[in-house]
């Protein structure tokens, strides 16, 4: 089973890799975008067939590694 995760920044926290995106877009001539926040997508392919248990797992999998829980959130999609 295929399992998405997206992690981004938790509002509030600075994104300088964002903030410099926007920067560079607006030097693009992308002037209407007033700002950006970056983050990571994951997609793990699990073996499992039940896909609350897959979510399950995979929740764990964020809270012990894949997300930053101080400073970030993530998405089970």
């Amino acid at each position: 089973m295929k399992i998405k995760v997206i992690v981004t920044l938790k509002n509030g926290v600075l994104d300088p890799q964002g903030k410099a995106i926007q920067q560079t877009l607006n030097g693009m001539g992308f002037a209407n975008v007033e700002n950006v926040r970056q983050g990571k997508f994951f997609d793990i392919n699990i073996n499992e067939k039940d896909e609350t248990k897959a979510k399950s797992k995979v929740e764990e999998m964020c809270k012990k590694l894949l997300a930053n829980l101080v400073i970030e959130d993530f998405k089970i999609l």
